[in-house]
């Protein structure tokens, strides 16, 4: 196969692995590199040390793999009907406790595993159809890797006001997976900019963590103080802003035009399960670590620690306290 075919082929295997979306990138290094370095400097990064390591990897591609020329950036669609919410902050159930919020990403198992998983599987397919050998690693935002970066530049999409990753079809719910190889495949264009002059996502954002259009200062996301930020203290003035979160935050997604009319997923794995969307807190609160381990096994949750989910429960349940819960 030529290499018209073999992307073809390619854009074939992806749909029928189950993903969404495919675009082809050139390897090497992304546009906004400077941005990164000086995002890095600004601290902007909160204590995630992790993103001060492997930077020369993480913006360019072709140092990840050795003779990389192509990134093949696959989105899989997570988003579902918001369920009925059992409670909401500000009320109180027969006990008196209120629930706390998850992101949705994280309602289902692991997409780490579904996602490597799929990502396998193309590669071996690949493998076994092209005559032409070559090498492919696949990455799982655990790998260092912008993948925002090289997602914007295949076409999937564009990034957004939010920093996510926007598609006119699918919104922002969905994942990403990319295969860096040594295939030279043909590059898709970049998506362009749909964002218009829309400020939905800065305006809703309830920690102001966007300094300005199109950059994230992640040590003020709710994202990222839920999930991320380890130990027990997170500052004062955040807390209240924090609401009823307790993994993860979707506000900036929810109000985004572009996610009014998402798809549903097709994926059955995302499908909501314990203790998602909505636990209690009085449960989070109470849980010891093997209940923990019992109730998060094969879910994105176990990402943030048990002694991280009991503290945002804590503040979670004092949001709704003074909210009259």
């Amino acid at each position: 196969m030529n290499a018209i075919d073999t992307k073809r082929r390619l854009i074939s295997l992806v749909a029928d692995c189950g993903f969404d979306r495919c675009g082809i990138a050139s390897a090497g290094p992304v546009e906004r590199s400077d941005y990164y370095r000086r995002w890095l400097g600004l601290d902007r990064a909160g204590t995630m040390d992790y993103l001060h390591r492997n930077v020369e990897q993480r913006l360019d591609a072709s140092k990840l793999l050795p003779g990389a020329k192509s990134v093949i950036v696959c989105a899989l669609n997570y988003h579902q009907t918001d369920p009925p919410r059992s409670n909401e902050t500000h009320e109180s159930n027969e006990s008196g406790d209120n629930r706390g919020r998850i992101a949705m990403y994280a309602w289902g198992d692991d997409y780490h595993k579904i996602i490597k998983k799929k990502l396998f599987a193309i590669i071996d397919r690949l493998r076994s159809e092209s005559p032409e050998s070559f090498e492919a690693k696949a990455c799982v935002d655990t790998v260092p890797i912008l993948e925002r970066e090289y997602a914007a530049r295949s076409g999937v999409g564009w990034i957004g006001k939010n920093t996510l990753v926007l598609n006119e079809s699918l919104g922002s719910y969905f994942f990403l997976g990319l295969i860096v190889t040594t295939l030279d495949l043909p590059p898709d264009e970049p998506s362009p900019d749909h964002c218009g002059s829309c400020t939905r996502c800065l305006d809703a954002c309830p920690t102001d963590a966007f300094p300005e259009p199109y950059q994230m200062d992640a040590s003020r996301c709710i994202s990222y103080l839920t999930i991320e930020h380890r130990g027990e203290h997170i500052a004062a003035e955040l807390q209240p802003l924090m609401g009823d979160w307790v993994f993860g935050c979707d506000v900036c997604q929810e109000v985004c035009p572009h996610n009014h009319k998402a798809p549903e997923t097709n994926e059955p794995r995302f499908a909501v399960r314990s203790p998602s969307p909505n636990p209690k807190l009085g449960d989070l609160i109470g849980w010891s670590d093997e209940a923990y381990r019992e109730a998060l096994r094969g879910s994105a949750i176990k990402r943030a620690k048990p002694d991280m989910l009991r503290r945002n429960a804590r503040i979670a349940r004092a949001n709704g306290e003074s909210l009259g819960g």
